[in-house]
């Protein structure tokens, strides 16, 4: 038996096993080994709370996207409105004031239509003073009198225009 390689593998196995056992190298391994354990533990449980993280994260992101969105197309609603009562106020202020010029060209055009019935009713006056004046001065008959108003209205025709 001593001359056994077998028994002396395991005479060396018992007593690799007593130092182990006498220097306490199983409580330091398992020691060690839990260490480990908790060590891989807490980084599993910070990976999930980094991921619980993110999640809430990209759910923030996302809403908030949505919420910008939502805000660019109430921004361009608006300005549509704002565009549409701006072009409506304008047409009523161009109505306006096209509606204003043409009562000044109205009340020019009636002054000069004025004017130019004084100036004619002036040169009539003008003409049947003359008239009045030569019949009185000539002392003409009855029928070249009235050839000579009757002249005296063709001139004044011509005169007018």
């Amino acid at each position: 038996m001593l001359h056994d390689p077998t028994f002396w593998v395991a005479v060396a196995f018992v007593g690799f096993l007593g130092v182990l056992v006498y220097f306490k190298v199983p409580p330091l391994i398992a020691k060690q080994l839990d260490a480990r354990a908790d060590k891989i533990h807490a980084e599993l449980e910070e990976a999930k709370k980094l991921r619980e993280d993110a999640q809430s994260l990209f759910a923030d992101y996302q809403r908030r996207q949505h919420d910008a969105l939502q805000t660019a197309e109430d921004i361009v609603a608006r300005a549509k409105e704002d565009a549409e009562i701006l072009r409506k106020e304008s047409i009523k202020e161009l109505e306006a004031t096209l509606m204003r010029r043409q009562e000044l060209a109205e009340i020019k055009i009636r002054q000069a239509e004025e004017k130019a019935i004084a100036e004619v009713q002036g040169i009539a006056v003008d003409v049947a003073i003359a008239a009045a004046t030569k019949l009185m001065q000539d002392g003409l008959k009855k029928d070249k009198a009235d050839a000579l108003i009757d002249q005296s209205i063709k001139s004044l025709e011509t005169q007018l225009n």
